[in-house]
């Protein structure tokens, strides 16, 4: 029994922090058509999530685009088959690479400081503050936030694709001496709307779910300052992890 004990804990941990992430997810949506509409902190999130982050992802997505190329080129030599490297390369970052990349980046710059920061406003009763002063903290502290994820993430993903392309475009023709017009034509052959929607729909969830998560972790944090970087720590393994899982789930029903 004592072996099943600690399992069953955290099982029972996992279906709380499950529950309540989804109320809380609940609660957001239902508080933005409460007013007032707090417009100014939807730019301000805007510009701190998506504006502030797009350097990251760009240099992320660059990397990945030149490393896939090569190593894509390398198993397709052993088929004679390097001229489709335009479409994989392509398809590997608008379906997969460029959603996903563009999500974790995001949380670890921006989703590790909004945890943060909400967690310490409740560990200096902040939060308390604002309901004393008649103001909903969710409304005003996780819905902005929520939205301008939803909306911010997208673009990032689209940029990311944009710029993962260009990077295996350089290595591809440039380095490994593919054929422009080849590389450019299997590109546009493979790759069709759904492949570049999918990975877009698939970037508006992992914005709301890691907004979500941090902000949820950061909201019932606890423990002075320790219990700060717990909360922090929790929301960026719990998003970065249930990205990719969420993004293998997601695979599966679009595909």
């Amino acid at each position: 029994m004592n072996f099943f004990s600690p399992i069953g804990r955290l099982f029972l941990r996992f279906i709380e922090d499950a529950g309540g992430i989804f109320l809380f997810f609940w609660q957001s949506l239902i508080f933005t058509f409460t007013p007032p509409l707090r417009f100014r902190l939807f730019l301000k999130h805007m510009e701190f999530i998506g504006v502030r982050s797009w350097l990251v992802v760009a240099l992320t997505a660059l990397f990945s685009g030149m490393v896939t190329a090569y190593q894509v080129h390398h198993a397709l030599v052993k088929f004679g088959g390097q001229s489709v490297l335009g479409g994989v390369v392509a398809l590997t970052l608008t379906r997969e690479l460029g959603p996903v990349l563009s999500a974790i980046m995001v949380v670890a710059r921006a989703g590790s400081a909004i945890s943060a920061e909400i967690g310490s406003m409740r560990i200096t009763e902040q939060i308390d503050a604002l309901k004393i002063m008649a103001v909903n903290p969710i409304q005003y502290l996780v819905t902005p936030r929520l939205w301008a994820a939803m909306i911010v993430v997208p673009l990032l993903t689209a940029m990311a694709d944009l710029i993962g392309i260009a990077g295996g475009y350089l290595i591809g023709v440039l380095v490994l001496g593919i054929d422009h017009g080849i590389f450019v034509a299997r590109m546009q052959d493979m790759v069709e709307l759904i492949d570049i929607m999918s990975g877009i729909y698939k970037s508006i969830f992992f914005g709301a779910f890691l907004v979500t998560v941090c902000c949820y972790k950061g909201y019932f944090a606890k423990g002075g300052a320790e219990g700060v970087g717990r909360a922090t720590t929790e929301a960026v393994v719990i998003s970065s992890v249930g990205i990719l899982i969420s993004d293998y789930v997601l695979t599966t029903l679009f595909f």
